[in-house]
Formats: C-alpha cells, sequence, structure tokens
C-alpha cells in the first residue's frame, strides 16, 4: 500500500482559532472523499511524529491547492509545524469517557476515577466543543456534590504540572470575581513576601471582565514566565505574580473555561475544582477566598455567599488545603480604575502610599493579607491586619513589589491611553447605586483588557453627592473608534450604570 495516499503538504494561512485546534482540506482532496471526512469532523493529525486531534473544516475555492492543507495557528504551533512540510491523518477513536458524561448527564453520581478519565482525555484534547459543552452542562447548577466536586478537583491536577516548594506553608489567595477594580493581588502578594511567607501567585487573564491580575500586572511587568523561571523568583523573592496559562498547572480547566464563557455558564461545583486545583497545582498549601456579595457582583446574596462557602471549606477539606472564606461588600466596584493600566496604577498608588490612592483597595488588601498571616501562623489571631498595615505604611512592601517585578524582567509604568472623555452628571444628587456589569461593560466596549491603557476612571463611589455637570468617571481609549463605541452605548445605559438619587 502506498503509505504517502493519506498524507498532504503544509500551507500556512494564518487562521487564528485561539486554543481549538482546526485542519483545513479541499473540498474535493482524495483523502476527504476516500475516508468520508466531512466539515466538522474530529481526526487525527500527525506532524513530525506529533499527533493532535483537530476539527475539519472544508475549503471551497483557492486558497489550497491540490495536494495541501492547513492548520490553525494554535494547532500549527502545537505541533511545531514548518511551511512544506508533510501532514498525516487519520480517524479519531471513540472517546471512551463519553460513557461517563452521559452517565452524569442522566443525573448519576461520578467516582474519582470517572473524573480522572474525563478530564485526562479533555486534557488531551479528545473532546469536541459539543462534548465539552455536554460535560460542562450536566455537571451545572447544583449536580455536583463535594465528595464529587474534589474528584474533579484532584483530576484536573493530576493532568498538569504540579509544583512543590520543599515547604510546610505556601500560600494564596482567590476572589471568585465580578468585582471591576478589585485588583488586591499584587499589594497582597507584595505585603506576604516581604513578611516571609512564600505566595507562588499565578494569575489569568481576564475571560469576561475588562482586566484579569495577569493583563493588569503584564503593564507593569513580564508575566509569561516558564515554570524554571517561576521558581527562580519564588525562590529569590518569596513571591511572584505570573500568568497560570502560560505554564501546564491545571490545563484541564483553562479548556472547560473557555466553553462555559461561550455557553454564559458558570457552574458552581467547576467554578470551586477550577480555583483550587490550580491552587494545588501552585504547591499551595494555606489559601484565602475573597467571596464579594452584591446585587451585580457575581453571588448576589449572603446566603448564596455561605452556601459557596461550605463547598469551598469541604472540598478544601477532601483535599488536604487550609482554606479561609472572607465575605465582603461587592455592592460596587474597588478602587477607581476599571482597565489593566488604570488598575495597575490604583495598584502601584496603594503600594507607594500616596495621598490619593484608593483606600477601599487599600484596606481590602490589608484585609486579605491579614488573614493570610494569621492562617500561616506569621501573625496571632487579630494581629494579621495590624503586621499587614505595618508592611504596607513603611516602605516594605513596595519595595518588596518593585523587587518582584525586577525579577520578573523588570519594572515599567503604567499608561493610560492617549484618547480620554469625561462623562458628566446630567443632574445633581447623591450616587445611590453602581452597577458593576454595566460598567464593566463600558470598561470592555472602550477597548479593555486587549487594549492595555483603556478602561475608565471613576470618580465617584455610592453615598457620594455630584452635582449637574461634573465628571462622574473618564473613559480611556487607544483608537477613536473604541472610544466612540463605548460612548454610543453611554446614550442609552448611563442612567443605569449610575444611579442618582435627589
Amino acid at each position: 500500500m502506498n503509505q504517502s495516499f493519506n498524507r498532504l503538504k503544509l500551507k500556512r494561512l494564518g487562521i487564528d482559532t485561539q486554543r481549538e485546534y482546526f485542519v483545513y482540506m479541499r473540498s474535493d482532496c482524495h483523502i476527504c472523499i476516500s475516508e468520508g471526512f466531512e466539515a466538522l469532523t474530529r481526526i487525527e493529525v500527525t506532524v513530525n511524529g506529533k499527533t493532535i486531534i483537530a476539527t475539519l473544516n472544508v475549503l471551497y475555492g483557492e486558497l489550497l491547492q491540490s495536494g495541501e492543507a492547513s492548520l490553525s495557528e494554535s494547532a500549527w504551533k502545537a505541533v511545531s509545524a514548518k511551511e512544506g512540510e508533510t501532514i498525516a491523518f487519520s480517524h479519531l477513536q471513540p472517546v471512551s469517557s463519553m460513557s461517563f458524561v452521559r452517565s452524569k448527564m442522566y443525573g448519576n453520581t461520578l467516582d474519582e476515577k470517572a473524573y480522572q478519565s474525563i478530564i485526562s482525555d479533555v486534557a488531551e484534547g479528545k473532546y469536541s466543543n459539543i462534548e465539552l459543552a455536554a460535560f460542562i452542562t450536566a455537571c451545572a447548577g447544583n449536580n455536583l456534590d463535594a465528595i464529587e466536586i474534589a474528584g474533579l478537583t484532584k483530576a484536573m491536577v493530576a493532568v498538569g504540572e504540579k509544583l512543590d516548594w520543599g515547604k510546610d506553608v505556601v500560600v494564596d489567595k482567590h476572589c471568585v470575581g465580578g468585582l471591576p477594580g478589585n485588583r488586591t493581588t499584587p499589594i497582597v502578594v507584595s505585603i506576604v513576601a516581604a513578611a516571609g511567607l512564600t505566595i507562588p501567585k499565578t494569575s489569568s487573564r481576564a475571560i469576561t471582565s475588562p482586566a484579569g491580575t495577569a493583563d493588569t500586572m503584564e503593564t507593569m511587568s513580564p508575566v509569561n514566565l516558564s515554570l524554571d523561571e517561576i521558581r527562580e523568583v519564588v525562590e529569590q523573592e518569596g513571591g511572584c505574580v505570573v500568568w497560570g496559562g502560560a505554564v501546564q498547572l491545571s490545563p484541564a480547566d483553562d479548556v472547560l473555561i473557555k466553553v462555559e464563557k461561550a455557553l454564559d455558564v458558570d457552574s458552581e461545583g467547576q467554578m470551586i475544582a477550577s480555583v483550587l486545583s490550580k491552587k494545588v497545582a501552585a504547591g499551595s498549601t494555606h489559601v484565602v477566598i475573597d467571596i464579594p456579595v452584591g446585587k451585580t457582583a457575581k453571588v448576589r446574596s449572603v446566603p448564596d455567599a455561605k452556601h459557596l462557602e461550605f463547598y469551598f471549606r469541604r472540598v478544601a477539606l477532601e483535599i488536604g488545603l487550609e482554606l479561609k472564606v472572607l465575605i465582603t461588600d461587592g455592592s460596587q466596584p474597588i478602587g477607581r480604575g476599571i482597565g489593566p493600566a488604570l488598575e495597575a496604577l490604583d495598584v502601584l498608588a496603594v503600594l507607594k502610599q500616596e495621598d490619593d490612592r484608593p483606600k477601599d483597595l487599600e484596606e481590602r488588601a490589608t484585609l486579605i493579607a491579614g488573614t493570610l498571616l494569621e492562617i500561616a501562623g506569621k501573625a496571632a489571631t487579630g494581629q494579621g491586619q495590624q503586621m499587614a498595615l505595618d508592611l504596607r505604611r513603611s516602605s516594605t512592601a513596595c519595595k518588596k513589589f518593585e523587587a518582584i517585578c525586577e525579577a520578573q524582567g523588570g519594572l515599567r509604568q503604567p499608561t493610560p491611553g492617549t484618547l480620554k472623555h469625561e462623562v458628566l452628571a446630567t443632574r445633581k444628587g447623591k450616587v445611590a447605586e453602581i452597577d458593576n456589569r454595566r460598567l464593566a461593560k463600558v470598561a470592555k466596549l472602550s477597548g479593555a483588557p486587549s487594549r492595555k491603557g483603556a478602561g475608565l476612571y471613576l470618580h465617584c463611589k455610592t453615598g457620594q453627592q455630584v452635582g449637574a455637570g461634573e465628571p462622574m468617571f473618564t473613559l480611556y481609549a487607544e483608537t477613536l473608534g473604541e472610544l466612540n463605541y463605548a460612548m454610543m452605548y453611554l446614550e442609552s445605559e448611563l442612567q443605569k450604570i449610575i444611579k442618582l438619587r435627589t
């Protein structure tokens, strides 16, 4: 048999499909016809001895010539392809772990072994988006009990890298999100590392928000560090603030999050497994979870927060984590900046103890840092916040932050967008309510987080009096089109974003 029959030559088309792998073939390709491949078929492709699973897209026209095939950019990089190389194809065998997914769809409880099988196949790219959506939907709502969440968490840790710092106490923190501007992490890491604790903070980029911690930190220092570089920084300075997506810590979680975003599904059980798996994978032993509660935050009520706290604590017990939950005020944004560079300026203002620093961001970071100092045994119960306060008020925490940035590749000054527009109050009144979600949308429409300097800067907080014509916030953008786009949204939504009471 001619072994070259199922092989084509690679041509690079430069198509970005983010993390999902795609392969492109002509509609009249002999392999498509002979093998019965159709559009959206999942097939195995091999280049240079490296095999991945990709979704087929069929092309009509002359983008590809006879005998050619292409890969999406993510797939191209995964197999280290070069133009003109040979690509081979074969049928994908049925994914056996889908039987467990189907069982979960019918309401059955799965054991740890089942979750390990599912997550292993997810991490290896064997699940299509449809199959991922089926798994996520089957686990959504309250369909996972505490033992299942623990099993899912352990499975997510098992398929990736796991850091070991050789220490009994390694700390971390996480906020469940939904609160614009809540950029406590760089401040907390600086305080805690300055106190002598180890805090290897791997953070995320924005998924649905105007900025993730990694986006904000990237305006001040490099965040795309390798595992060896992370180890070097943490061993030298005691802490880091890096992008978790650059290393293979709980890699299946990143795959699931993409589909959750597309479905607009926020599964409680999978969220807990996502958070705690990354903490365990990073080598953490003691963790503080911040749950902001507010009408337009991710968690809407105190009973909901208490429910979430129970499951966090129960799962942490199962996987051997020391965990403390803080239920905090999520009624309005924290700090003044919303967007990567603007949030970074708030962080620096707090660390440098500038006179006009955002006090709410300062207080929340001090609370979280103080709680970490206490659960790690660095401060006595009730004394953690004072210790954190002392480290912050002195130059100790600020110097530690600067040292961490230098160790990660250098400290730079964040720069807001050059285009700006003040949004003024149409009448006088007291700020009664700020809608977190709509305000975050304004920042995203202005270009954040892709445009690091885009976003907005708040001039008011709830309870504050504003006069007619006074600025409520300032929009920042890097292009005129994005600035105008955000302003168009404001024409109909401004009164809903910041509600004034006479």
